[in-house]
């Protein structure tokens, strides 16, 4: 007896990073972003190699993250200025990140931060997504997303404007806005850092900019910084042994 082969309908596997749209089409709202993006990178750039001694981080610098398969598929992405995160490799398969998939990854961003370049209502929207009876999707706001989806421990807010900072802490399933310490800086307790406001001049802007610091109040340094610091130093142990020549001879 000839037995007729079964048809199943698999369903598709769900998409990858290189199989998602890698961008929406939408401009970089204002010139301080990038750089704002750049140098809170560079400045956590020792204390992640101290983290993962392995490599084993990602940083996202304006990329999607995916949380929900929609049709078109940017629909059901969301993109952070700038957000980090532990323990997942920073190349897939060799290949450079295009986006963040979260189903593919199951590891949420352990912080992410918005740049506002208005009031911040963007950035605030708790609008829940919701299905009509008719099948209409309410787009649903980015803190309800970070916060009921993606479960962003640490999320902030900074009004380039404004120059108003505020950052929030996932406890009990809800967001809790973090109160400043005495330094006026918001502790990210679980990285062991400050995140605060800086005045100073980075890459020809004078600006008041997002920077790190450790617990104890000094600020984590870039590498322009860090070599600065150093090239001070040997000045000031030559001059040092030149004093020390000119008193007592050479050695």
């Amino acid at each position: 007896m000839t037995q007729t082969p079964i048809s199943l309908d698999i369903p598709p596997a769900f998409p990858d990073h290189t199989q998602l749209p890698e961008s929406d089409g939408t401009f970089v709202k204002n010139f301080q972003e990038h750089p704002q993006s750049i140098l809170l990178t560079d400045s956590l750039g020792s204390l992640l190699q101290k983290l993962h001694p392995d490599g084993n981080y990602a940083i996202g610098q304006d990329c999607g993250i995916y949380w929900r398969e929609t049709e078109p598929p940017e629909q059901g992405a969301i993109a952070p200025d700038w957000f980090y995160v532990p323990n997942v490799p920073a190349l897939l398969e060799g290949q450079i990140r295009r986006s963040y998939v979260l189903w593919r990854e199951f590891m949420a961003p352990l912080i992410a931060l918005e740049f506002a370049s208005g009031d911040g209502a963007e950035e605030r929207d708790k609008t829940p997504l919701s299905v009509s009876n008719s099948g209409e999707v309410t787009k649903p706001g980015k803190f309800w997303v970070y916060e009921r989806i993606i479960r962003i421990p640490y999320y902030g807010i900074y009004e380039i404007r404004s120059h108003k900072l505020e950052v929030y802490h996932l406890q009990d399933f809800s967001y809790h806005p973090i109160e400043p310490n005495e330094r006026g800086h918001f502790p990210i307790s679980m990285l062991g850092i400050e995140l605060g406001i800086w005045q100073g001049n980075y890459q020809n802007q004078d600006q008041l900019w997002l920077r790190w610091w450790d617990n104890q109040g000094n600020l984590l340094l870039i590498g322009d910084e860090r070599a600065e610091q150093e090239r001070q130093r040997r000045e000031v142990l030559e001059a040092k042994l030149k004093e020390y020549q000119a008193r007592f001879g050479e050695l």
